[in-house]
């Protein structure tokens, strides 16, 4: 599974970084979210869920009030 996120809606809110703080830190340039190590492509940016992860990833993506966190590839 991975985690897809378009960051250029992101309005710096921090749920994600709460939640996962190993995937997500805010920007010093603009204050929005960057998904760490991830791949960009399109302006979504991507990365795979470290195996025992998913449960802190699941709530960043249910309390993300943008909406821009998708977990691709979930039961």
């Amino acid at each position: 599974m991975k985690i897809l996120h378009l960051r250029k809606d992101c309005i710096g809110c921090n749920v994600c970084v709460e939640h996962a703080p190993d995937y997500w830190q805010i920007s010093e340039n603009d204050g929005k979210a960057d998904l760490l190590n991830s791949l960009e492509r399109n302006g979504e940016f991507s990365r795979e869920i470290k195996f025992g992860d998913l449960d802190k990833v699941k709530l960043a993506e249910r309390d993300c009030p943008m909406r821009i966190i998708k977990i691709q590839g979930k039961e």
